[in-house]
């Protein structure tokens, strides 16, 4: 009975790791630089609100050309685990100025300060390349030296490295080879050490042997945030800024007038919203499994969908190309014929004038005739002769191809069809129509005008929607009332309430879809209809109230 019970607790500790590793895996893509695609080392935060490494920070500025403005954001010595013991105990008694000074001097507007150089009228701007939103945020002149580091992050990233395994074993950074694993860190010496290096390094009655181990690590983290203009931990928080801030940037000019409350109300308040945020979303599993569901069927159509627009759009330029082809076997059926009416004609005005060349053709024939000796049988071949030499001879004399060799009559003109071909593109919805108060009116009918703007793709029919606003609201949403597939750009809409307010709106629709709405108008009904039979009677012109103009 007990084994069973200890391999049920044996089984439920395992499915609660398997939970959490699983769990960690799956936060993996949130711990990734947007720009070495790796796990973040010592990330900054842009004031964009994103993150990205140091080292990376770095190499964008100067790929952008910024040199000299990539400065250590940490408050802390960049590789003191090589000789711990260089570290000056000045350092830490080192004072700075009292605020009172430090504002008297702001104040006046004299002296410098972190940020400010001297004179520098007007200070270079260093602009970061987001690559996460893909947008250039400022930096200030400080550069990266401005920045706060994302401790948090640090620290999530480290426990996902234990969780996950990273990197193995960590070992002591001041043994001697080979090194023993470590089992403690130093957050004021910024190393690893072993038990016994831990002892040499941190001797009893010295400032060190005041240093609290911590667990071993590879990324090492001031004990608290600090500020980057001024070293000091931040207490406060700008809300007007939406930056943390330290007792010395309160005095600034900066921030005067600014709303600055405590680190720990901002902290609270934070934690407190973001804690009701996740709740809802932890308790709302449900709804985002079907969301999801939802939007993997929405891939899917989109998949299908895409595809069919792709087919369609390829049989349409199919078709525009077979009509093109057609048409290029026409045109050049047409130059053929004429090409071919052309050569026969030419030929035969070269058959004719070789027949005048020297013993050959019709002059050696007319040659022969004039050897007949016969006066009557000279006379009746002689004077069809007579009529074919008569034509040579004027041919020749008047000589001129019987074809043209151009072609320019067949010079196509494809300016207009070549810029409809550059135009072709996806069919738009149609744009919101335009209500044209001067022809809607509201009597004991309702009429409703309205046109596209002048640029507006075409819309096949339209939906009119009209309700009454002077009726007691009914839970849920607005509800309208609809005249479907209208023609024409007029709606009449018979019967209306008397004594009413109406809103009517319009949209059109063509094959890409329906288009956004029109603003809304809203028209005032006569109050009764003995009104409207007087004013009939009286010969009187219908007249309408708009309560308002286009909204």
């Amino acid at each position: 009975m007990a084994e069973g019970e200890d391999m049920q607790t044996f089984t439920s500790i395992m499915d609660a790791l398997v939970r959490i590793s699983t769990s960690m895996k799956n936060m993996e893509k949130e711990l990734l630089c947007p720009v070495c695609q790796e796990m973040y080392k010592q990330p900054l935060v842009l004031p964009c609100t994103h993150n990205v490494c140091q080292a990376c920070a770095r190499e964008v500025l100067g790929q952008q050309g910024y040199i000299g403005h990539g400065g250590d954001p940490s408050s802390e010595p960049t590789s003191p685990a090589s000789t711990p013991s260089t570290r000056s105990p000045r350092l830490s008694r080192r004072t700075l100025p009292k605020p009172d000074r430090l504002d008297r001097l702001l104040k006046s507007g004299f002296g410098t300060y972190p940020g400010r150089k001297r004179g520098a009228l007007h200070p270079q701007v260093i602009m970061f390349p987001c690559p996460a939103c893909q947008g250039d945020v400022e930096l200030g002149e400080r550069g990266l030296a401005g920045l706060f580091r994302n401790l948090t992050l640090e620290r999530v990233v480290e426990r996902y490295r234990q969780s996950v395994s990273v990197g193995g074993a960590i070992l002591c950074q001041l043994c001697k080879p080979p090194p023993l694993e470590a089992t403690k860190g130093c957050t004021e010496c910024r190393a690893t050490f072993c038990n016994e290096c831990f002892k040499l390094f941190h001797p009893w009655g010295t400032q060190k042997a005041q240093h609290e181990p911590t667990l071993p690590t590879l990324s090492f983290r001031p004990k608290g945030l600090m500020c980057p203009d001024h070293k000091e931990e931040v207490t406060h928080y700008c809300k007007t800024c939406q930056r943390l801030v330290c007792q010395l940037c309160r005095v600034r000019r900066t921030h005067s007038g600014h709303k600055i409350t405590p680190v720990l109300s901002a902290y609270q308040a934070l934690k407190d919203k973001l804690t009701k945020s996740l709740t809802y979303i932890l308790g709302n599993q449900d709804t985002v499994q079907t969301q999801i569901c939802e939007l993997e069927e929405a891939v899917r159509h989109t998949e299908v969908s895409g595809q069919q627009a792709k087919e369609e759009v390829s049989q349409l330029v199919r078709g525009l190309g077979a009509v093109l082809e057609e048409k290029r076997a026409s045109l050049l059926q047409a130059i053929e014929e004429c090409q071919q009416e052309r050569l026969a004609r030419l030929s035969a005005q070269i058959q004719e004038h070789r027949s005048l060349l020297d013993g050959s053709g019709l002059v050696g024939y007319a040659q022969e005739v004039l050897k007949e000796t016969d006066q009557p049988c000279f006379v009746q071949a002689a004077k069809q002769l007579h009529n074919r030499i008569a034509r040579a001879t004027e041919a020749l004399q008047t000589f001129r191809p019987a074809a043209s060799s151009s072609f320019r009559h067949c010079q196509l003109d494809v300016g207009r069809e070549m810029k409809l071909l550059t135009e072709l593109n996806f069919l738009r919805v149609p744009e919101a129509p335009v209500i044209d108060t001067q022809r809607t009116f509201a009597y004991d009918q309702i009429f409703l005008c309205w046109r596209l703007p002048p640029h507006s793709p075409p819309a096949w029919h339209y939906t009119v929607e009209f309700r009454r606003t002077d009726v007691p609201a009914q839970p849920g949403p607005t509800r309208w009332q609809r005249r479907e597939e209208v023609r024409g750009t007029s709606a009449l809409l018979e019967n209306p309430d008397t004594g009413s307010v109406y809103v009517l709106r319009v949209r059109g629709c063509n094959k890409a879809g329906y288009g956004e709405y029109s603003e809304d108008v809203h028209l005032h009904t006569p109050p009764a209809p003995g009104i409207q039979n007087l004013a009939r009677r009286g010969g009187a012109c219908l007249q309408f109230q708009l309560l308002g103009r286009l909204r």
